[in-house]
């Protein structure tokens, strides 16, 4: 790992900050069961719907969302719990307000002893209420799902026998659902009937969700709509099995994770790690030059939008940057034009060369491209893209080119580039799209390694490049702008989420390139080197915690695994397998003689870890609680750390990653 100097002392920081950045408590809710089916009970909705411990739901909830698909945080009241010896209930009032707008709603759910269970809804504007969605939510998990059987029943009546998509499906897989039926475990079926109203399917890892998501009101009919004060909306969600249901199963025992190292894997190499260059980070990102050298990054991706007032001073920045760090600079542009999009490349490639920028790669995006478009409606307009990249092929006839979307993986699976143009694909990619909550955040490096394999099967050998992103949201294509999080809270489609500031941010930046090292991705970049989805501190609007009071100089632990990997481009991956990645993930490659072996711990529990290898007596660094305060304010002094570490029993503390040095014998 490689860091620089920073503040000399360090303020006292609570354990909330260091793990997730803020003070907002994120706890697991509370575990009910009836006969077979153990559910959690999670701020009114219900989470890990497991028969016999085999998960059937990831989720069933009510929600209701605003104009821009943001999810509202209910206020719940007169909330009852009655768990019974072989059944459960429940039931409360919620209250969703914004501004002049408010929405009450009451729900029920009843689990019984044969392992169904019931949830219903019903939802009263107190005022005419602008949403984008208002009802009930049903994910099926990906294990054991994705590519398996799946048996539909549709509002007219109609049963057809089909399959939950292997490959991530740009659309809605079905439509006008009233029931879906799917085997749980041989001789058991799960029937789940939606009511009250028009429900469809989709694939919810466009998005990175790790699930498929059914849920109210087509995609076909306008939104945002408003709910008209008083008129109240009815539904409700039931689960039943059919089968030779087992008796109640005992959780699975949280021992060891077993990590396996095996064979160095010469046909796959780490991809070079890199960091977005957004424009309004500029002047910070010169001011920590030090840090940001040291990091080393790869790839600087520097956005050039003339929208936004972007030109020759931007471009001469640009240059210093990719200059004093010695990373390549791919140039992201945003073209404007319909129909003089060739003038408008060409204008850039002069003032590019005037800058004296040297450029490795162009990518391309129409602004037409910014924006997401729901399923049957209309694109925006936008230049013919073979036209476009051919302009762009000759306005910069020496790099390489690159198409696709700067947003979501949802557009490129809907909006798919001439692949045959172009040197590589690219997309970003937001975990906090659907929710925000720290388990949800980790669950969508389930869904990574599916987008790509989706990605291949359209683009083919055409290079593949992912990012910038961040666990923050670097733009919101599904709506005018992104959500205000002035309290420092866990928000979906925020800009900045507390949690890349705290030892959360290292395990899921750690995670993700885990998820996508072996996939044959050459560039995986990061948000940005500084501000809200950076791994260097600088001050912004809003008040951070801890690292306001410290100063210039300071490093989010993220800083360290990107500054880690930064190294690694090019070498041979070394098969590593976590017997249970929900929990530890895992990353290895050989290094001089070495094995490198990260570990991080994707929980906010204590995780025991064992590694199976064959070298020497391994050491390392681990970042923790422990080592938090030097890990931000003195990074050269944390470097340093190095330690002989025991891999037969290595404990990881919450969101913890480790850095293992096993030399050959």
């Amino acid at each position: 790992m490689k860091s620089g100097s920073g503040p000399s002392r360090a303020p006292r920081v609570s354990r909330a900050v260091k793990l997730c950045g803020t003070e907002q408590p994120d706890g697991a809710g509370r575990l009910l069961s009836a006969g077979p089916l153990t559910v959690e009970l999670d701020n009114g909705n219900l989470r890990y719907l497991r028969v016999a411990g085999v998960e059937v739901l990831r989720g069933l909830a009510f929600l209701v969302r605003d104009e821009n698909w943001g999810t509202y945080v209910p206020t719940l009241r007169d909330l009852v719990v009655e768990q019974r010896k072989d059944s459960f209930s429940v039931r409360y009032r919620a209250d969703c307000k914004r501004g002049s707008q408010s929405l009450s709603y009451e729900a029920r759910i009843e689990g019984r002893s044969d392992g169904s269970l019931e949830f219903t809804g019903a939802a009263t504007p107190r005022t005419d209420f602008l949403t984008a969605r208002t009802g009930f939510v049903v994910l099926h998990p990906l294990k054991g799902v994705a590519g398996h059987a799946l048996e539909v029943e549709h509002v007219d009546g109609r049963v057809l026998t089909s399959t939950f998509p292997a490959l991530v499906d740009p659309v809605q897989p079905f439509l006008d659902l009233r029931a879906l039926t799917h085997e749980v475990m041989p001789g058991l079926k799960a029937v789940v009937r939606m009511e009250g109203d028009t429900f469809e399917m989709e694939d919810h890892r466009n998005w990175t969700d790790a699930s498929f998501k059914t849920y109210v009101r087509p995609l076909a009919r306008p939104w945002p709509y408003t709910l008209k004060a008083g008129e109240v909306v009815r539904q409700s969600v039931s689960m039943t099995l059919v089968g030779a249901a087992p008796k109640a199963g005992k959780a699975a025992a949280g021992g060891a994770v077993e990590i396996t190292l095996g064979k160095e894997q010469q046909r796959h190499r780490m991809p070079a790690i890199g960091l977005g260059m957004p424009a309004q980070e500029i002047d910070a990102a010169l001011a920590s030059m030090d840090l940001l050298k040291r990091a080393a990054p790869r790839l600087l991706i520097c956005q050039f939008d003339r929208r936004a007032g972007h030109g020759f001073k931007q471009l001469k920045a640009y240059r210093r940057l990719c200059e004093e760090t010695g990373a390549a600079c791919e140039l992201e542009i945003v073209v404007e034009s319909l129909y003089a999009f060739d003038v408008e490349l060409a204008n850039v490639a002069t003032w590019v060369r005037d800058a004296g920028l040297k450029l490795s790669a162009v990518a391309i995006c129409p602004v037409g491209d910014l924006k997401s478009v729901l399923p049957g409606g209309v694109r925006p307009p936008a230049p013919p893209l073979g036209d476009l990249y051919r302009a762009a092929r000759k306005a910069f006839p020496d790099v390489r080119l690159g198409g696709g979307m700067f947003s979501f993986f949802t557009e490129l699976n809907r909006k798919r580039p001439p692949a045959e143009w172009l040197d590589f694909t690219h997309n970003g990619t937001c975990p906090i799209v659907h929710a925000a909550d720290d388990r949800s955040v980790m669950e969508t490096l389930e869904a990574l390694p599916f987008q790509v394999q989706t990605a291949r099967s359209f683009i083919g050998d055409t290079g593949y490049r992912i990012g910038p992103s961040a666990i923050g949201c670097r733009d919101n294509p599904h709506g005018k702008t992104f959500t205000p999080n002035p309290a420092n809270e866990r928000l979906c489609l925020v800009n900045s989420d507390p949690r890349q500031r705290g030892l959360f941010g290292a395990a899921w930046t750690l995670g993700y390139v885990a998820s996508l090292a072996a996939r044959g991705v050459e560039t995986v970049c990061f948000g940005a080197p500084t501000g809200p989805l950076g791994i260097i501190h600088r001050a912004g609007e809003s008040t951070v915690p801890y690292f306001d009071a410290l100063g210039p100089g300071a490093v989010y632990p993220a800083y360290h695994v990107v500054a880690g990997l930064t190294r690694a481009a090019g070498a041979a991956l070394v098969e590593a397998r976590s017997s249970d990645d929900a929990r530890v993930r895992c990353l290895a490659y050989r290094a001089k003689g070495a094995t490198l072996l990260w570990l991080a711990n994707m929980t906010a529990k204590d995780q025991l870890v064992s590694v199976s290898h064959h070298g020497e007596e391994p050491f390392g660094i681990v970042l923790d609680e422990a080592s938090f305060d030097e890990a931000t304010t003195q990074p050269a002094s944390f470097e340093s750390e190095v330690k002989p570490i025991d891999t037969r029993k290595l404990a990881l503390s919450a969101y913890a990653v480790a850095l293992v040095c096993i030399n050959d014998r």
